[in-house]
């Protein structure tokens, strides 16, 4: 078998992964939901403590309801209403995930409590302290959040205001996220609330949960942030080779960016083509093994770079100096 042969079939194979890599996606959304909902349950609710978002309202709301309004009930009826509002203000900009996503919290969060065994919930959460239940619980949903939104997946509800307030005015949606979570939880100060006897909270009780509230939101985004930041690492590769243009060709029918550099080797004063590629971090093996069919005596240089803007990355994002 020829070396153009192998590469054609590594290509080929390559371009019909794409429906299993649709599949992962999916299921890495799915695990990453369900540790976030397990957050909420295991956590968050039996300490009556309420984070930022929807999944915040819908908290509050089942704890002034005496648990007669499920979260996921409110979850969804919240997410539809404001999908409604954004497809009439923002067009048709929804995928199938964002509404898989929130149709699955609102299921999980419906039905994960009554799964769970009082005994569970007791030795694995109220035993443990509301500080450290807090804590425990929002990095189980920063890393739920950060796997769906690695795969292209939303859970709706804050990030679809912050669209439509964006739209209008020239307010990061970061900014707007965070507002809204600042007001949801100091909203805790002027709802009734009961715990899971039945007795109503005192003020300093419900003081005591908005604290808490801002210990959750600030653990969240910490850990979402660290994951998006390893999950969306980039590498450089610089290939040398003694067949530059065909390993440039190759990577072009990989559909990946392209740079020849020329070069002259000093030590032997010879001119040489570098290929120079950037990729995600998650193909790098792929294009390992591709260079190697290409060429296997290529001498490689791997590096991992902090960003990559552009079509195929991140975009950049801000208003343009004037």
């Amino acid at each position: 078998m020829t070396d153009n042969t192998q590469v054609a079939k590594d290509i080929k194979k390559l371009n019909s992964n794409k429906f299993f890599l649709g599949l992962r996606s999916y299921l890495i959304i799915t695990l990453g939901l369900f540790i976030y909902c397990f957050g909420i349950c295991t956590f968050f609710v039996p300490n009556n403590l309420v984070g930022g978002g929807v999944s915040g309202v819908s908290a509050i709301i089942y704890y002034a309801s005496h648990g007669k309004i499920s979260m996921g009930l409110t979850y969804v009826v919240i997410n539809v209403v404001l999908i409604l509002i954004a497809i009439k203000v923002l067009g048709l900009g929804f995928g199938w995930k964002t509404i898989y996503a929130i149709l699955l919290i609102s299921l999980l969060l419906d039905q994960l409590p009554r799964l769970m065994p009082e005994q569970f919930i007791r030795e694995f959460s109220l035993d443990n302290g509301k500080i450290l239940c807090a804590v425990l619980g929002s990095a189980c949903t920063g890393f739920g959040i950060g796997a769906s939104m690695s795969q292209g997946g939303s859970s709706g509800g804050t990030d679809i205001v912050a669209l439509l307030v964006n739209k209008y005015r020239n307010i990061s949606p970061g900014k707007v996220i965070l507002f809204i979570d600042v007001v949801i939880i100091l909203s805790v100060l002027f709802c009734p609330s009961y715990n899971a006897e039945g007795e109503l909270i005192p003020l300093s009780g419900r003081i005591a949960t908005a604290a808490y509230g801002f210990i959750l939101i600030t653990v969240n985004s910490y850990v979402v942030d660290l994951y998006l930041s390893g999950s969306k690492q980039s590498v450089q590769l610089f290939i040398f080779s003694e067949k530059p243009e065909e390993m440039a060709d190759v990577m072009v029918k990989m559909r990946r960016g392209v740079t020849v550099i020329p070069a002259k080797g000093w030590y032997t004063k010879s001119e040489r083509d570098i290929v120079m590629v950037i990729a995600h971090k998650s193909e790098l093996n792929n294009l390992l093994r591709i260079v190697k069919t290409v060429d296997p005596d290529a001498f490689l240089s791997v590096s991992t770079v902090m960003g990559v803007y552009g079509k195929g990355f991140d975009q950049l994002k801000g208003k343009a100096m004037k």
